[in-house]
C-alpha cells in the first residue's frame, strides 16, 4: 500500500530510527517529500549507529543513503534545497 505520512511515501518500510531523521529534513523546510527505496541488508547484519549521506544531486532533488550498521536504505528527497540539505547533513550526520 502505497500512502504519506508526514511527506514520507509509505511504499517501503524505513531503517529502524531513520523515520525521525527523515521527518526532521521536513520539519525544518530541507525537503518537500521523501520517497524511501528498499532496504539492503547483508546476511550477517551488524548493529551501529544511524548514518544519513548526501550522495548526489537528482533532476527534482537528492540521493540520500540512509545507514544503521550493515543495512542501507537509498532514499530520494524533492527539494529545491539541495545546498542547505548537503550542508545539513554534513553538520549533523557527519561519521
Amino acid at each position: 500500500m502505497k500512502y504519506r505520512k508526514k511527506g514520507i511515501k509509505k511504499e517501503h518500510h524505513i531503517i529502524e530510527d531513520g523515520e525521525k531523521a527523515l521527518e526532521e529534513l521536513i520539519k525544518i523546510g530541507l525537503v518537500k517529500s521523501i520517497i524511501p527505496g528498499r532496504i539492503k541488508t547483508t546476511p550477517k547484519g551488524r548493529p551501529g549507529k544511524l548514518r544519513l549521506t548526501y550522495q548526489y544531486d537528482t533532476e527534482a532533488g537528492a540521493k540520500l543513503l540512509l545507514k544503521k550498521g550493515s543495512t542501507v536504505q537509498e532514499v530520494f528527497v524533492i527539494t529545491d534545497k539541495r545546498n542547505e540539505l548537503r550542508e545539513f547533513i554534513k553538520n549533523n550526520y557527519n561519521t
